[in-house]
């Protein structure tokens, strides 16, 4: 019995071991703390380059180079004490002439152009390795449930008008709509028509000595539905928000029935975090009510016309617009900021869907030559003590920021000017783009993970890396001699193929994903055990050393296959019904059986036919 491989296939064994190594080089470069400075108005050039490197140099902050990486400096450190120091002498230095400047705390890849050239990539780190925010948010389902009665409010005055009803007042509250019609007749008719269009209310009448009423609220059934619907909406707005802040495989879950969980590798501004993903802002399209003398009036007494609600723009001037909502910010799919061609000034070009862009159209159509103004609306939290106990009050700022005249009509796609800053247009066209918020959220708990922790637990995880491995190495060598030590080749690839997959598709790994890699060093060699187990009873048998090798390759194969199959099984199950960690420990396990079948049976039989194959051996070092 010859063992032999064809030519192909070691070279094909070779390119593998090739192509592994370098996808996972990247990850013996880390990553440098870095600061991020940027202007929210202006171009960064390298003079201003050339005067944070002067500065730097001035006060004796030791960094390992400065950039110009678009319009922003990239400054890196070797440590993140020089990170800390350093971002307090810019924020001084720049601060103190113009405010305008943002200065972020960042984790810089350390790794070569090169590399990066060959999109070759370090792993992602999880929050407990790589360090970043933990955020415990609430959804405020109070307003979630005002704001949806507020649009079915709307809902019902057009279905009204459009049956030809006469109604004296339609007002939202916080847990109901309360209709008021001028007779019985009316309120009765309504009645009728409103319980058979909208199923998901519950009508009660009710009259005074001057009108006639109807309160209207959520059936159970609709509530509860109201209630998942918002925090499953907010929960898709903060994934599209986090992927605009380009961090790397967030954790987002639902925690209870009212509270989500974000986790934010690698986030070291806490702030510009929190601004985004709290940022409840959203735009309403309005007709403008009135003249500029109607408006000064309104302001003077406090109090709108009837139809009409009183607001300020920018400048803190009044003005009046029509309670009637054009579209809303639910109906914008994209958002993307610029220049204004025409005024030079920053602007946000804005793509409405399908049921946006026709009431858009037709409401322009209907008032060309009339102003229609733009409402940014933000939803605020706030605590204060109450009573000698700390509750939280919620505050909505509402914002002209456009007044125009409808010039013709508009329908899918149009631009809004008026914004005071490129940052403003980014930061607004970041947050339609994402989606609008279902209802407002807080953040109730907020936890920071240090680098300095995160390196802990990587130290620590890779020492139980190493101890296992070196370990496993002793006992095969020892063991099972020659055989043993092509055995610890085969574990070495296979830590190597382990973290180029990882790196390839961009895993990111936890410290459950490091104890799924311990793991799968430990269960590497039981492959390798079961062949040369089957070599050695095969030589008892009486074989020759070429037909035991044989033997043991092709008849443990069938065992090696089913153990590892019911493993891979038990991962696919752990990542598909577990969830963060549990999914990260799932990963690394499927990886690493994989590779670890590919190098304890393909790799080592390749070493060994080329040791002992084509040979005549009288006994085998096993």
């Amino acid at each position: 019995m010859v063992n032999h491989y064809a030519p192909w296939r070691y070279v094909l064994l070779l390119l593998i071991v090739v192509i592994g190594a370098l996808y996972a080089a990247p990850n013996l470069y880390g990553e440098d703390p870095a600061l991020q400075i940027s202007h929210r108005v202006n171009l960064i050039d390298q003079a201003e380059v050339a005067n944070i490197k002067s500065l730097l140099e001035n006060e004796g902050v030791d960094y390992r180079s400065i950039e110009l990486d678009g319009n922003n400096i990239l400054v890196r450190f070797a440590a993140e004490e020089e990170q800390l120091r350093a971002a307090t002498q810019v924020r001084d230095a720049l601060f103190e002439n113009d405010r305008r400047y943002t200065i972020a705390l960042n984790l810089a890849p350390a790794t070569p152009d090169w590399l990066t050239s060959l999109n070759a990539l370090p792993m992602y780190l999880g929050l407990d390795l790589r360090g970043g925010v933990h955020f415990l948010m609430e959804v405020d389902m109070e307003s979630a449930i005002e704001k949806s009665l507020e649009r079915s409010a709307g809902e019902m005055r057009s279905f009204m008008r459009e049956e030809k009803i006469r109604y004296k007042a339609v007002q939202a509250s916080s847990n109901r709509i309360n209709l008021r019609f001028a007779s019985a007749e009316a309120r009765d008719s309504a009645h009728l028509l409103l319980e058979d269009e909208y199923r998901d209310f519950v009508f009660a009448d009710s009259n005074d000595d001057r009108s006639w009423f109807i309160d209207v609220s959520f059936n159970e059934s609709a509530l509860v539905e109201e209630q998942r619907s918002a925090i499953e909406q907010n929960i898709s707005t903060l994934k599209n928000r986090v992927n605009e802040l380009g961090v790397a495989e967030p954790v987002i879950q639902r925690q209870g029935d009212k509270r989500v969980v974000v986790q934010l590798p690698g986030v070291q501004d806490t702030v510009r975090a929190k601004e985004i993903l709290g940022a409840t802002a959203t735009l309403e399209f309005r007709l403008v009510h009135g003249s500029f003398a109607d408006w000064s009036a309104a302001a003077a007494s406090g109090n709108a016309p009837i139809g009409s609600r009183l607001y300020k723009r920018s400048d803190g001037s009044p003005v009046l617009l029509k309670r009637n909502v054009i579209v809303t910010g639910d109906q914008i799919v994209g958002a993307a900021s610029g220049i204004d061609q025409q005024s030079g000034t920053p602007d946000v070009s804005i793509t409405m869907n399908s049921s946006g862009a026709d009431r858009m159209a037709r409401v322009t159509r209907e008032n060309i030559g009339k102003p229609m103004a733009v409402v940014f609306i933000e939803d605020k939290f706030e605590f204060t003590e109450v009573d000698g106990e700390r509750k939280r009050v919620r505050s909505t700022e509402s914002q002209v920021i456009n007044v125009a005249t409808i010039q013709d009509q508009l329908s899918k796609r149009f631009h809004i000017t008026g914004l005071d800053s490129t940052r403003e247009a980014r930061d607004l066209a970041l947050l339609l783009r994402a989606g609008a918020l279902r209802a407002p959220m807080v953040i109730v708990e907020e936890r920071t993970v240090g680098p300095s922790l995160g390196q802990e637990n990587i130290d620590r995880g890779f020492l139980s890396v190493i101890v296992g491995f070196i370990a496993v190495l002793l006992f095969m060598a020892v063991y099972y001699k020659v055989f043993g030590l092509v055995a610890n080749l085969a574990l070495a690839l296979n830590l190597v193929l382990m973290v180029a997959i990882l790196s390839i598709f961009q895993a990111t790994l936890t410290l459950p994903g490091i104890a799924g890699i311990v793991l799968t060093v430990g269960m590497a060699v039981d492959a390798n055990v079961l062949i040369f187990e089957r070599i050695r009873e095969e030589l008892k048998l009486g074989n020759t050393p070429q037909a035991s090798i044989y033997a043991g390759y092709s008849k443990a194969f069938g065992t090696i296959a089913d153990a590892n199959i019911t493993t891979f099984i038990a991962a696919i199950v752990l990542f598909g019904f577990g969830t963060g960690p549990i999914q990260g420990f799932a990963v690394t396990l499927m990886v690493g059986i994989v590779s670890s079948m590919f190098t304890a049976i393909f790799g080592t039989r390749a070493i060994i036919n080329l040791i002992y194959g084509g040979k005549q051996v009288s006994r085998l070092a096993i």
